[in-house]
């Protein structure tokens, strides 16, 4: 009898032994799966993010001996007026690639959803044909339309005024984001329960209220996702801007791709082109956590 009894108070106590164990091996797996991609994020966007940062604080023509130069090439990204205003340039961009399609694509989606129409499957492959064309075959289009043997019989090319280059090129920018924020949007408000609809007409809601405290509302997510593909591609920006004006007229579309291609390639500055890159990145970053907190849901 005695040997009985003990035999499953052993038991007992092994089996508590090795619970530990288990819920270290449970907390593990999902991580050995998540391992690969870890290490390839790793490999191709820390440790060269953290290289550039390295080469941001010497002088060097990318050839020569460098030189330490500590924090004088951030001090030059911000102290320089064309460095800084490449800058600004990109973030004003955000308006044309982010904020204008949204808005569009928004009330397309809105006006597509309540009208169902046949041609549905073309509308959606006209607005979303910017998305696949490659950037630089759309920078050579845009440019020839903007010139003046181009379509519009345009009196003197756009991209080469002061004043129009800019939002000449921005626009560019918001026919090729209008397409995807558009799908983004229609998906969305596909999703979203008809009985929300059903009980804000019993309320007495017309359309606009409608689309202002159901549909909105019900597209958080899909607005959240939409800003951060078109803020990254504002900020990004460089095979339409490169193509179009390189830079040009003067330094009216310089934005911070062109400027650091131009930096390395052509003046041999590579510790201030990573400087340059450095700050993009770290400003890109605070403009996503901004918009991760502006968006997520309470």
């Amino acid at each position: 009898m005695a040997d009985t009894a003990v035999l499953p108070a052993h038991r007992a106590g092994r089996e508590t032994a090795l619970r530990p164990r288990r819920r270290r091996r449970g907390r593990l797996t999902p991580l050995l799966y998540v391992l690969p991609a870890l290490v390839f994020y790793a490999a191709f966007v820390i440790v060269p993010w953290l290289h550039s940062l390295w080469i941001s604080l010497w002088e060097w023509n990318g050839i020569g001996v460098a030189t330490w130069a500590g924090l004088a090439n951030y001090i030059e990204v911000f102290a320089d007026p064309a460095l800084r205003s490449s800058l600004l340039h990109a973030f004003g961009f955000i308006v044309f690639y982010s904020v204008l399609p949204i808005g569009i694509g928004l009330v397309l989606a809105a006006l597509v959803a309540a009208t169902p129409w046949k041609a549905m499957p073309l509308i959606r492959t006209i607005l979303f044909l910017p998305q696949v064309l490659p950037l630089v075959a759309v920078g050579v289009i845009w440019k020839w339309i903007y010139s003046a043997d181009g379509p519009l019989g345009l009196d003197s090319s756009w991209l080469g005024d002061f004043t129009l280059a800019y939002p000449a090129v921005g626009l560019v920018g918001t026919w090729v984001s209008t397409g995807l924020c558009f799908l983004l949007l229609l998906s969305g408000i596909g999703k979203i329960e008809p009985s929300l609809y059903e009980a804000a007409k019993v309320e007495g809601c017309g359309p606009i209220r409608e689309f202002w405290h159901v549909t909105v509302p019900g597209l958080r997510k899909e607005i959240a996702v939409a800003a951060t593909v078109t803020v990254i591609a504002a900020l990004a920006s460089f095979d339409v801007v490169y193509v179009m004006t390189g830079g040009g007229p003067g330094y009216t579309t310089m934005v911070p791709g062109v400027q650091i291609y131009q930096l390395v390639f052509t003046a041999g500055r590579v510790g201030t082109a990573c400087a340059l890159a450095t700050v993009l990145s770290l400003l890109t970053c605070a403009v996503m956590y901004g918009l991760n907190r502006l968006t997520r849901e309470r």
